[in-house]
Formats: C-alpha cells, sequence, structure tokens
C-alpha cells in the first residue's frame, strides 16, 4: 500500500474515532464541584406580622440554588451550626444510599457543630431539590430547610427548544403555623392549622413582582416544598406544563391553572403576550389570606414594561424591587452555589442565663 493510501486509511480511522466519542460522551466533559454549606438558626420576616425561627441553609429561606449540569461531580459539605440535629436529603438525585440523607437509615444526624460531606453524580437532570430529613414534619414543612437544585441537560428537551423560554424563576411553596413561630424544636402535629401560606419563604405582601417585557416567554419552575398542596393560577395568561419531577412530559398541554403537592415540581412555559398587570396566586382560596385576612400568602404580579406603577391603589406602588427573588438572575450566572441576601434571616440571638445575685456579707 502507497504512504498516500496509509495516510487516507489514518485520517479516516481518526474520523471514525472522532465521531464515536461524539456520539457517546464520556465522563471527561464532566466537572468536579464542591461546595460548603452551613445550617443556621435565624429569624426571617415572613409578612409584616409574623417573624419565624427557622433552620435556614446559609443562613436563608429558601437555601442557596445549586445549579449544575448532568454528570457533574459534586461533594457537599454542611456543618450544622444549629441547636438541633439534620441531615440533607438530595431529593430526585439517584444516589449512593450511603449519600441520601436519611437518618437512621443511612447516616447518623448531623449533630450540632459537626459536618457532614454529600458526595453525588449530577443525574437525573430537572428542577430537582434538597432539604432537611430529620423531624420534616417541623423542619420541611415550617423551618424552611428546604432549596432549589438544578441539573442542565446535556441535551435540552424538544418542547424547551420550541417554546424557547429566555427567562426563568424558582417558586417555593409552604406554609406557617403562628403559633410555633418562636418555639423551633417543635411544632409540625396534625392538629396543627397553617395560618401563614408562602412563596420563596414570604407572603404577600412581602413577596416580589415579576418584571417583564412583551415578548419575554417565562420559565416558571415549581416546588411543592412545604406540607401542603398549593393550586397555581395566572390571569391573563395560559401556560404550556412542560416536565413533571424535572423529567420532560411525552405529551406537553395546556392550562391556566396547576396544583403542586408536597415534593412535586412542575416546570411551565408562557410567553408574556398581554401586556398589564396580573397577578398570579394559589387558588386554594384559604392560602391567600394571612392569618384569615386577604390579600395574602403566595401571591406575584406580573408587571410589564411600560404599564405604569403609579396608581395610588396599587398594592405595590412603592415596591422595593427584588431582582433575584426568584433567583432568576442567579440562573442566568452560569454554575456553582448561589446564595441571594434577600432571602437571608436574622441571627437567632441566644439568651444568657442570668447569673445569682451573691448576697452582701455582713
Amino acid at each position: 500500500m502507497s504512504s498516500k493510501g496509509r495516510n487516507s486509511l489514518l485520517i479516516t480511522a481518526l474520523l471514525l474515532i472522532s465521531l464515536f466519542f461524539a456520539a457517546f460522551p464520556t465522563g471527561a466533559d464532566a466537572e468536579k464541584r464542591k461546595f460548603k454549606m452551613s445550617i443556621e438558626e435565624v429569624t426571617i420576616e415572613v409578612h409584616p406580622q409574623l417573624t419565624y425561627t427557622v433552620f435556614g441553609f446559609n443562613g436563608q429561606v429558601p437555601g442557596p440554588l445549586i445549579h449544575v449540569a448532568e454528570g457533574d461531580t459534586v461533594e457537599i459539605e454542611v456543618k450544622n451550626l444549629t441547636s438541633l440535629p439534620h441531615t440533607v436529603h438530595w431529593h430526585g438525585i439517584y444516589n449512593t444510599w450511603e449519600n441520601d440523607g436519611v437518618p437512621n437509615v443511612t447516616q447518623t444526624d448531623i449533630k450540632p457543630g459537626d459536618s457532614f460531606t454529600y458526595k453525588f453524580v449530577a443525574d437525573p437532570t430537572g428542577s430537582l431539590w434538597y432539604h432537611c430529613h430529620v423531624s420534616v414534619n417541623e423542619h420541611v414543612a415550617y423551618r424552611g430547610m428546604w432549596g432549589p437544585l438544578i441539573v442542565d441537560p446535556k441535551e435540552t428537551a424538544p418542547i424547551i427548544k420550541k417554546l424557547k423560554p429566555n427567562k426563568e424563576y424558582i417558586m417555593m411553596f409552604s406554609s406557617y403555623a403562628s403559633g410555633w413561630a418562636e418555639k423551633p424544636g417543635f411544632g409540625g402535629l396534625p392538629d396543627d392549622v397553617p395560618d401563614y401560606f408562602a412563596m420563596n419563604g414570604r407572603a404577600f405582601p412581602n413577596t416580589q413582582p415579576i418584571r417583564v417585557e412583551e415578548g419575554d416567554v417565562l420559565r416558571f419552575r415549581l416546588y411543592g416544598a412545604g406540607g401542603e398542596t398549593h393550586s397555581l393560577h395566572t390571569h391573563g395568561h395560559h401556560f404550556t406544563v412542560t416536565h413533571k419531577d424535572g423529567f420532560p412530559l411525552p405529551a406537553p398541554y395546556k392550562a391556566d391553572t396547576i396544583s403542586v403537592a408536597p415534593g412535586e415540581r412542575y416546570d411551565i412555559v408562557f410567553e408574556a403576550n398581554n401586556p398589564g398587570r396580573f397577578i398570579v396566586h394559589d387558588h386554594v382560596d384559604v392560602h391567600v389570606t394571612n392569618k384569615g385576612k386577604y390579600p395574602g400568602g403566595p401571591i406575584t404580579i406580573i408587571e410589564y414594561e411600560g404599564i405604569q406603577r403609579e396608581d395610588d391603589w396599587y398594592a405595590w406602588k412603592d415596591k422595593v424591587y427584588d431582582s433575584n427573588y426568584f433567583y432568576q438572575q442567579s440562573l442566568e450566572e452560569g454554575y456553582g452555589l448561589f446564595n441571594h441576601d434577600g432571602h437571608k434571616g436574622d441571627p437567632v440571638k441566644k439568651k444568657r442565663s442570668k447569673r445569682p445575685k451573691r448576697k452582701r456579707s455582713k
């Protein structure tokens, strides 16, 4: 065989090898990501009339956004700075049992002052989350021990390619029973009656608007983080339900109201094509109250650019805008762990025990 023929065969072989590795990607493209989180006892203002003691990841509710890519190797060291034991469960991750975060099943709980390092491969993809698995009836239901975990797929789902969302928002629904606000370590009983309902830890008017321009395509990632079932309704817009628990639906469907039960996640997508101010709210009627008074609870308002907000009677006329309340900015910043000052609480001041007064000697 001539040298020219051998060169042609070599080039052909190299091309075939390149095509093989392109068709069957290996873990070489995956990143190793190491993060640190603490669990802190803080208070947050759920509503002007309700301050609640929570166990916040990095001292905030929701906890930090963790945003990674499919196949990434993730290592997270969690330090418990509270007075009670905790663990972390990575909800939706195909995990090794030793890293699943269930006390007395996969590990001992993380005692106050101790740390535990979790390791997992980011798989499957989509809107996943993490939460405590100790005393879930209190810690998850009322104490804000949860946060979003977004795993981007290597291949974008066809419905997302078709709809082309350009803005994303994370909405985590929960509730509070105000009687337990200052009693960490208690609550979450079968006869509790929650009387405040929240979106990203706060109840209206402490929630935030969603500011858009006509033509934007919005993707809401909805989470049932607490112990209640919520029913999200969008005024003035219909949406397409694209994902359930992170998985693309084989048959996406249109709706204007969707129920989200505890632990569930749904992704919905719609176009901002109806300029104005439109409320988005929980359609479980009692949920849009604060201690029985309407309006309250999980409410946001879609505010279009160019629509004035100066009406004297408008509830958010003088609203101080938090542009990352739904992690919409953090989601555009690539991969990593993202805290948000707007979600942070105030450290709980420990009460000092009073020393007995010394008796003066006569």
